[in-house]
């Protein structure tokens, strides 16, 4: 067994930087819906959007979240459709908050086309950014916040995805998140326990892995994860290409001086005792850094809410995650 040696990283490589934190939500905020992946069912949309309403927020949805591509129909909508609704809903000044509807598959194909610096501008005048929050493929939507805009993003229950629906823990998550962050500092799952021992202090970083890895190399993919507590997670994924995706990680040299390493759920990517697990402790042990494994992220019947991009210490001992302040300012 080989791996890159976590020291082995270009000189003069930064530890990540934490980013801007988004504003709290307040009673009656406007919340714009996006779609930039996988087309939604709109009565799951519309259960999604009477629970946000049930927290006094106002949903809005964006002109395209319903279309479908009319050859793809993986797709939701055109690509350049998709990158608009994002773009208008961040640039409104009405919107306090954006959240997607669902993942599946897409925003690769339409993050270039984003107009990011429309977005930067927008930022700037508001003094302050937005939460956005969305998980699975949004993913790449993450990374481009935090290399292109500098932004925390929250890792997140969608308006239109059935853990959102059906479960009382991902929506307090979210809900405390969102409007009184300060009372989730601390993460973690009664799931969680020890994959490797030990104590770490960073950035948080992540998401679904596939997603990390199908980055690498990308105009504007994240060169390295040095200094930061990476999470991640993935669905559908069986054992040997779970170690593809890790493999191209450590030899892209993403993992090289990375603090620690929080891993969510694993749904339908094999048994995990038998196999995902020994994959995960293989590719990761080696790195020498504390992992926790279980923690209650991702595709998982619950999904804790975790914000990228901001400072918190990761304790695999006692399987927790904990923010160094709020996610929301």
């Amino acid at each position: 067994m080989t791996t890159r040696p976590a020291t082995s990283a270009p000189a003069g490589r930064a530890a990540l930087a934490e980013l801007s934190r988004p504003a709290r939500l307040r009673p009656g905020a406007r919340v714009a819906i996006v779609a930039p992946s996988g087309p939604v069912p709109e009565d799951q949309l519309a259960q999604g959007l009477d629970i946000l309403r049930g927290w006094d927020l106002d949903p809005v949805v964006m002109p395209h979240v319903l279309d479908r591509h009319g050859e793809f129909g993986y797709l939701a909508g055109g690509d350049a459709a998709r990158a608009r609704d994002l773009t208008e809903a961040w640039c409104d000044p009405s919107v306090a908050a954006v959240m997607c509807a669902r993942g599946g598959y897409g925003a690769q194909r339409m993050v270039d086309l984003v107009d990011w610096a429309a977005m930067r501008t927008a930022t700037a005048a508001y003094g302050r950014p937005k939460p956005f929050v969305g998980y699975s493929d949004i993913t790449v939507l993450h990374e481009a916040f935090a290399v292109r805009m500098g932004v925390a993003t929250l890792h997140g229950p969608m308006a239109g995805s059935p853990v959102f629906l059906k479960d009382g823990p991902t929506q307090d998550s979210l809900r405390a998140t969102l409007f009184t962050p300060e009372t989730v500092r601390t993460l973690g799952l009664p799931t969680a326990r020890t994959l490797v021992p030990g104590r770490a202090h960073g950035v948080t970083l992540g998401g679904c892995v596939s997603l990390l890895a199908a980055d690498l190399g990308t105009p504007y993919g994240r060169p390295s994860a040095r200094g930061g507590i990476l999470v991640i997670e993935d669905i559908g994924e069986e054992a040997y290409r779970l170690d593809r995706i890790l493999t191209q990680l450590l030899r892209s040299g993403l993992l090289d001086g990375v603090a620690g390493i929080a891993l969510g759920s694993w749904v339908d990517c094999g048994p995990y005792e038998e196999r995902i697990r020994p994959v995960l402790l293989d590719r990761l042990g080696p790195l020498g850094v504390p992992v926790v494994e279980e923690l209650g992220f991702g595709h998982s019947a619950t999904a804790l809410t975790v914000p990228l991009g901001v400072p918190a210490v990761l304790d695999a001992d006692a399987g927790t995650l904990t923010l160094d302040a709020p996610a929301l300012v």
